[in-house]
């Protein structure tokens, strides 16, 4: 059976002004990612992985070159545009879990679907399906603040899942998080890839990116390698 392409790029460059200077931080990047895979996109501080991860989930566009998203051309969309694609085909965990703080864990991880004209009965349904899924049916009431960081992780995770999108990119979403809370973290995007999903994780730290099963590398704007991982770090679920 023919493998789904979820993403497809070709020689994708991002260029910055700085001043009079033009900074060229992605230099020509080739790069397929296929439904179901799980990958971590590694490199050191100016990289261009935060630009890369950036355009992959539709907050910026490239200079030139293309992405298809789903078999969609999304590479010079308006910004209405990219706003609705993100909202239905991708799914963000943040290192700083980015939760609204006055609404409870219930009301953040519906709040997608508002923008997507789901009614208030079935976005609460799901959203309650998605809490317990992650293992915080008893917080379903609780604002962030009153949350550990494990648990606002869950909970920005439960809001990835919401819409049901293509894609899972989830950037350094173990930064915040202690050694214990970070294991549990990849415990459950470990699942959530088991379920099916295709899973980026955006990180530095290898003991992260060990739990993928394909390592991209970026330096200096381009991908100098691409591997599959022999050596995947697992729990048993």
């Amino acid at each position: 059976m023919e493998k789904e392409e979820v993403i497809s790029i070709k020689g994708l460059t991002r260029d910055f002004a700085l001043g009079s200077e033009k900074v060229k931080v992605l230099k020509g990047i080739d790069l397929t990612v296929f439904k179901g895979e799980y990958v971590a996109l590694m490199g050191p501080s100016g990289s261009g992985k935060s630009t890369l991860m950036n355009i992959l989930g539709c907050l910026d566009t490239p200079t030139s070159g293309s992405y298809h998203l789903r078999g969609q051309d999304v590479s010079h969309m308006s910004e209405d545009q990219l706003a609705d694609v993100r909202n239905r085909e991708i799914g963000f965990v943040f290192q700083t879990f980015n939760l609204m703080p006055r609404l409870n864990a219930l009301q953040n991880v519906a709040l997608p679907m508002i923008y997507s004209g789901i009614s208030p009965n079935e976005r609460t349904k799901r959203a309650s399906d998605a809490l317990a899924s992650v293992g915080l049916a008893d917080r379903m009431t609780h604002r962030p603040n009153q949350l550990s960081g494990g648990q606002r992780q869950r909970v920005a995770i439960a809001r990835a899942l919401i819409n049901r999108p293509s894609i899972i990119l989830a950037d350094e979403p173990t930064g915040n998080l202690d050694s214990k809370t970070s294991i549990e973290i990849m415990q459950l995007l470990q699942k959530i890839h088991k379920s099916g999903n295709t899973i980026i994780v955006v990180t530095h730290e290898e003991d992260i990116a060990s739990h993928a099963h394909r390592i991209i590398r970026l330096r200096d704007g381009i991908i100098y390698a691409d591997d599959i991982n022999h050596n995947i770090t697992t729990y048993d679920l």
